[in-house]
C-alpha cells in the first residue's frame, strides 16, 4: 500500500497535528468502524489527558468544543445499545458499524466478520495485547502495525462503495427530509413524521402533537391461508401483489384527514364515502384527497421514475444513485402503513391499519377464488389449479403443468386477469416459479427460484435455519447442504443420508469447534431480563477473567455449550470457545443433537418422511457412538493423575512411561507407523491452515498475530496445534 507516514516525538504533537490535518482538509463526512464508541471517543479523551490545547475544535463552527457523552439508543428495531454522542458541527459522523447493524443482520459485526462476509478480504488482525511490543520492535514490526491501521481505514471505505451506504442514506435524507445522523440514530417514525409535516404545511394543515402510550386494542392481521403441506415436485407458480398496503390506501384514499367519526357519513351522499370491511369510513377522493395517499403516490411515482431512468443509465456512479433512489423511496413508501399501526407512535391510527389489513384479507382470498374457479379442467384448461399457500400480499398456486414454462404463461395470464377486478393502482403480477418446493409450515418453504424458464436464479428459503443468527454454523451448514440434495440434485434419500452422518460424526465429537460456536447479543443488562441467559451468565464470567475484554452491552457474545453434569441448565454450561479449546473442555454434543440440529432436521424431511422423520433422523446406529473428552480444568484435576493407557488396545498400564501393553508389543511396529502417519497428517494439515493465515495477511514470511474469533480457520488452527502436542507426547512414549 502506498502511504505517507508521518513521525512525531511526542504524543500530544501527533494528535494536535492530526486535528490541524482534518481542518485543512475539511472534510463533509467521517467515516470508519465504530468509530463513535472507541476512535473518536479514544482520541477526545487522549488529548484531554495530555492536554493537546487546540485538538477539541474538530467542527467548521470556531469556538466549539467536540465533546463526548455517553447516550442509550433504543428502538425497537435496533435494541437497546450503549452508543457514545460526539459533536463535530459542519461535518456528518458516518459510522458503518451503526449502518450495518440497522440494515443487516449477520452472526457477527465484527470488521473482520463484515468484511469477509461482503468482500472476501480479511484485515491485518493484531491483538491489543501485542501491539505495544510491535511498536516497540523493529522495522518490520512496526510495519505489521501500520499494515493493521491501514486496512482497518481501507477496508470500511471499500465496504462503503460496494454497499452504497452512503449514496443510500444520503438519497434516503434527500427523500424523506430527514438529516443522515438521524437516519443512522432514530427510529422508522421520524421519516413518515417528517413527510407528514412536508405536506400538512402544504395543504394547510396542522399535525398533532401526540405520543402513543400503547393501549390493549387489536386488530386482525395479514390472511395466511392454510398452507398445504408436503414436497411439490410440480411446478409452483407465485402470483404478487406490488406494493399492496401502499396501494391499498391509494385506492381507497385512507387517511387521517379523510377518516369519518361517529355519524358524519349521514350527512353525505352514498357515493361521497367508503366502508371498510373493518367497518370503519372514510371519504372518497373525488371529495378530497387525503395526504397519506398524496404521500405514497409521490413516492411510487418517483420511484417508478428513478427505475426507468436506471434501465436507461450506463454512468456506474450514476447508476448507483439512481439505484439507491429507488430503494429509499420504496423503504420510505412501506413504512406508512407500519406508522399508523404503531400504537406506541407518534400519530397511531387504528381505523386505517385495520382497514388495510381487511383489504388484504379480502383481496388475497378473492385472489384463491377467482384462481381456482377459472383454472379448472371444466373450463377446458388440461388441469384443476389449486391454491397451496398464501401469505400477506402473495399466493403460490400449482396450476397442474409440469414445465416452469407452461407455469409461466399460466401465472402471466391469471395476474393479468385478477388485477382486473381491483380498484386502480392495486395490481397483481405474476413474479417467479418455484421448482421443486418443498412447503414446511405458515412462512417457511424453500425452493428453486426461475424468473425465466432455462435455469433457476437461486435457491431460496424463508423461515428457515439457513439463515437465522441464534443457531450455531453447524445448522445452516447441515440445512444447506440437505437443500441442496433435495431441490438441486432431487435425491432426498441422499440429504437423509448425509445428515445421519453428521449427526455419527457430531456424537463422535469429529466436527470442528468453529461449527459449534452460538452468538447473541447483550441487549440488555442482566437485571432486565426475565430470567437466565446462557450469552448473559457467560459475560459476567468473562468480567470477572478479564474485563477489558469481556463483552459490553450491544455486542454479540460467542459461545459454546460444554458438559457438565446431569440437569445442569444449559446457561450454566455457556463457555467461551477459546477457553474450552484451549483447555480441552469436552462440548455438550446431545445438547447440540437435542436443542440445535434436531427441530431444524424434522422439519425439512417431515414433508418428506411423515411420521417416522424422528425415528429415522434421530434414532439408530448413527446415534449410538459418544466421544467425552477429558477436560483440564475439571474440579477433581488438581487431585487426580491421569494414567496411561496403551496406545494399542487403550488398557491401563502399569508404568506410564511404556507405550503399549504386553499383548500390543508384537504389533508395535505396525502400531508406531499407524500413530507416525496420524502425526504427518496433523503437521500437514496445520501447514496448510498456517499458510492460508499467511496468504490472508499478506505475507508468506511472517508469522500469524490474527487472532480473530469469526474466523474459522482460527479455531481450527487452535485445534490442530492442540491435537500436534498431544500427539508429540504420545510418539516420545515410543523408545
Amino acid at each position: 500500500m502506498d502511504a505517507q507516514v508521518l513521525s512525531y516525538d511526542d504524543e500530544g504533537e501527533l494528535l494536535q497535528a492530526w486535528a490541524e490535518f482534518v481542518r485543512k482538509v475539511d472534510p463533509d463526512v467521517l467515516t470508519g468502524y465504530n468509530i463513535n464508541n472507541f476512535d473518536l471517543y479514544y482520541l477526545i479523551e487522549r488529548a484531554k489527558h495530555l492536554n493537546a490545547v487546540n485538538f477539541h475544535f474538530l467542527g467548521r463552527i470556531k469556538n466549539v468544543k467536540t465533546v463526548c457523552r455517553s447516550v442509550v439508543l433504543q428502538s425497537k428495531q435496533m435494541g437497546k445499545r450503549e452508543n457514545k454522542s460526539i459533536n463535530i458541527e459542519g461535518r456528518v459522523i458516518f459510522d458503518l458499524l451503526l449502518v450495518l447493524l440497522r440494515d443487516y443482520k449477520l452472526r457477527s459485526y465484527t470488521l473482520n466478520a463484515v468484511s469477509f462476509h461482503f468482500l472476501g478480504q480479511q484485515k491485518e488482525d493484531v491483538h491489543h495485547s501485542i501491539i505495544s511490543d510491535l511498536q516497540n520492535g523493529n522495522e518490520q514490526t512496526r510495519r505489521r502495525l501500520a499494515v493493521y491501521c491501514l486496512k482497518d481505514a481501507l477496508l470500511p471505505l471499500r465496504l462503503l462503495d460496494k454497499l452504497m451506504c452512503i449514496i443510500n442514506y444520503i438519497e434516503m435524507a434527500r427523500v424523506t427530509g430527514v438529516p443522515l445522523l438521524s437516519l443512522l440514530t432514530r427510529g422508522q417514525q421520524i421519516k413518515v413524521v417528517s413527510q407528514l409535516l412536508r405536506k400538512a404545511k402544504h395543504y394547510d394543515y396542522i399535525m398533532p402533537t401526540y405520543q402513543g402510550q400503547g393501549s390493549d386494542d387489536q386488530f386482525e392481521g395479514a390472511t395466511v391461508i392454510e398452507p398445504l403441506r408436503g414436497y411439490y415436485d410440480v411446478p409452483i407458480a407465485t402470483l404478487d401483489f406490488a406494493s399492496l398496503y401502499p396501494s391499498i390506501m391509494m385506492a381507497h384514499n385512507l387517511c387521517y384527514t379523510t377518516l369519518l367519526k361517529g355519524t358524519e357519513m349521514n350527512s353525505m351522499q352514498p357515493d361521497e364515502f367508503i366502508k371498510t370491511p373493518a367497518n370503519n369510513y372514510f371519504v372518497k377522493a373525488s371529495v378530497r384527497k387525503g395526504i397519506l395517499p398524496v404521500i405514497l403516490e409521490d413516492l411510487l411515482s418517483a420511484r417508478k421514475k428513478a427505475k426507468n431512468d436506471l434501465k436507461n443509465e450506463t454512468d456506474p456512479l450514476r447508476r448507483k444513485v439512481l439505484d439507491g433512489r429507488q430503494l429509499a423511496l420504496k423503504i420510505s413508501a412501506n413504512s406508512v402503513y407500519g406508522f399508523t399501526g404503531a400504537q406506541v407512535g407518534k400519530l397511531p391510527c387504528l381505523e386505517i391499519s385495520q382497514s388495510v389489513t381487511a383489504f388484504g384479507r379480502n383481496m388475497i382470498e378473492q385472489t384463491k377464488n377467482e384462481v381456482e374457479s377459472r383454472y379448472k379442467i371444466e373450463n377446458g384448461y388440461k388441469h384443476d389449479a389449486k391454491v397451496i399457500y398464501g401469505d400477506t400480499d402473495s399466493v403460490m398456486v400449482r396450476f397442474g403443468v409440469t414445465t416452469v414454462a407452461d407455469a409461466m404463461v399460466l401465472g402471466r395470464e391469471a395476474a393479468e386477469l385478477i388485477s382486473k377486478k381491483f380498484v386502480a393502482p392495486i395490481k397483481l403480477e405474476f413474479e417467479k416459479v418455484y421448482f421443486p418446493y418443498l412447503l414446511i409450515n405458515k412462512k417457511r418453504y424453500a425452493g428453486l427460484y426461475f424468473t425465466k424458464p432455462e435455469i433457476h436464479d437461486k435457491m431460496d428459503c424463508k423461515g428457515l435455519e439457513t439463515v437465522r443468527r441464534d443457531n450455531c454454523p453447524l445448522v445452516a451448514t447441515v440445512m444447506n447442504a440437505c437443500l441442496e440434495k433435495i431441490l438441486v440434485n432431487r435425491d432426498p434419500q441422499g440429504a437423509v443420508e448425509f445428515a445421519k452422518s453428521v449427526i455419527s460424526d457430531l456424537l463422535r465429537n469429529k466436527l470442528d469447534i468453529s461449527q459449534l460456536v452460538i452468538t447473541k447479543e447483550l441487549t440488555k443488562t442482566e437485571k432486565e431480563y426475565a430470567s437466565k441467559q446462557a450469552h448473559v451468565e457467560l459475560a459476567n464470567k468473562m468480567k470477572k477473567r478479564d474485563a477489558g475484554t469481556a463483552p459490553k452491552l450491544g455486542d454479540r457474545v460467542p459461545y459454546v455449550i460444554i458438559a457438565g453434569p446431569k440437569g445442569t441448565p444449559a446457561y450454566a454450561k455457556a463457555e467461551d470457545p477459546i477457553f474450552a479449546l484451549e483447555n480441552s473442555v469436552p462440548i455438550d454434543t446431545l445438547y447440540y443433537l437435542e436443542n440445535q440440529l434436531s427441530k431444524p432436521l424434522t422439519r425439512i424431511f417431515e414433508p418428506i418422511l411423515g411420521e417416522k422423520t424422528e425415528s429415522v433422523l434421530l434414532r439408530g446406529d448413527h446415534t449410538r457412538t459418544k466421544v467425552i473428552v477429558t477436560s483440564k480444568v475439571s474440579a477433581l484435576s488438581m487431585f487426580t493423575k491421569k494414567k496411561s493407557t496403551c496406545v494399542g488396545c487403550r488398557t491401563l498400564l502399569k508404568d506410564e512411561n511404556d507405550a503399549l501393553c504386553q499383548y500390543c508389543q508384537p504389533k508395535e511396529t505396525e502400531i508406531y507407523l499407524k500413530e507416525i502417519s496420524t502425526l504427518a497428517d496433523l503437521e500437514t494439515k496445520f501447514n496448510r491452515l498456517w499458510t492460508q493465515c499467511q496468504r490472508c495477511q499478506g505475507s508468506l514470511h511472517e508469522d500469524i498475530l490474527c487472532t480473530s474469533r469469526d474466523c474459522p480457520i482460527f479455531y481450527m488452527r487452535k485445534k490442530v496445534i492442540i491435537d500436534l502436542e498431544e500427539q508429540d507426547k504420545l510418539m516420545k512414549r515410543f523408545n
